[in-house]
């Protein structure tokens, strides 16, 4: 049974704890240790539990507090780390305990990003953030999972509204930036399926974004994509931790 608690999302920092009965992983560093302790101690764990940290790349609101987690072991694509206690390859399953991991290719402006599908058993969970488009060839491992951890960076019209740079502006739209809400959604509404739980939306910009702009952006594409889907669509925050997974939602 997959299991998470999402410590932090967002560019000021993000990590998230993804755990079964035997297995503990933290996906990226970007936030203090003493949330990452708090959110530990809501499961009874400390550090030295976990079995492996995850990084999806190598921009510093993803791992800018690494070093606190020095004794974890780190798994990474090549280049994202000085130091990887065990390279991966997009596509090339990895076993961390129980859980089957594989890594995918996304499309950002880092040196090596990736996301992850964990595989426990029956139970599924596709992690994915930070991702200008998505790549072809990471898609079809995307499809018909029981939960969704997937970037909905910002709304276009808040964006182009906001007084950021006309080159930030663009770099965050473009093919290695961040997705925006009407994006993901009409990514889900292809990737979604009758296994599906739960959608938790990521990365939410907090100038260009609200939580509840992407989540009406979700459901206003999936009426007008004719998208048959019943279960909760869920923000996740930069401050708050937000707990999901199997018997969370």
């Amino acid at each position: 049974m997959i299991k998470f608690i999402n410590i932090g999302s967002g560019s000021k920092g993000n990590a998230t704890l993804i755990y079964n009965e035997d297995t503990l992983i933290q996906v990226d560093m970007g936030v203090s240790l003493k949330r990452v302790k708090e959110a530990l101690s809501l499961i009874e764990k400390d550090i030295s539990d976990i079995d492996g940290l995850l990084i999806t790349h190598d921009h510093s609101d993803h791992i800018g507090t690494i070093s606190y987690l020095k004794s974890i072991s780190t798994y990474t694509a090549d280049g994202n780390l000085k130091h990887i206690d065990f390279p991966i390859i997009p596509f090339k399953s990895v076993q961390i305990g129980s859980f089957d991991i594989i890594p995918l290719r996304t499309s950002h402006d880092a040196t090596n990003p990736i996301g992850f599908l964990f595989i426990d058993k029956d139970e599924t969970l596709l992690y994915m953030t930070d991702t200008g488009v998505i790549p072809e060839e990471s898609l079809p491992y995307m499809k018909n999972h029981d939960y969704y951890i997937i970037e909905s960076n910002h709304d276009l019209m808040l964006l182009e509204k906001s007084r950021r740079p006309r080159r930030l502006k663009d770099r965050i739209r473009g093919d290695h930036g961040h997705l925006s809400n009407a994006d993901s959604a009409v990514y889900m509404s292809e990737l979604l399926g009758n296994k599906t739980k739960a959608i938790y939306l990521a990365h939410l910009s907090e100038e260009c974004n609200t939580p509840e702009k992407a989540v009406e952006t979700y459901w206003s594409n999936f009426e007008r994509l004719e998208v048959n889907y019943e279960g909760p669509i869920v923000p996740l925050w930069q401050y708050k931790i937000t707990r999901g997974g199997h018997d969370e939602n």
